[in-house]
């Protein structure tokens, strides 16, 4: 069954403003860690990083592994000291 579907203008990007390479893919680039969490499943625990990510004009907050995260961009943890 088909549902009526109301869009959100706000959430329409400009065809113009994205900025594509050749590979048809576009580079979204980590500015930030927002909040650590540690999930505990049945065997093991998983760390887990907020990440903001940017691109020219967007912004968008996901939540990735952390040992992936550090290991391609040890620049975005800090270490006390």
């Amino acid at each position: 069954m088909l549902r009526k579907c109301v869009g959100d203008p706000s959430r329409v990007v400009p065809v113009e403003d994205v900025q594509i390479t050749e590979e048809l893919s576009y580079e979204e680039t980590p500015v930030a860690i927002l909040d650590q969490q540690v999930r505990k499943l049945r065997t093991k625990e998983v760390a887990s990083v907020k990440v903001l990510w940017r691109n020219k004009n967007r912004e968008e907050v996901t939540w990735e592994a952390e040992d992936g995260m550090r290991s391609k961009y040890p620049h975005l943890f800090h270490t006390p000291g």
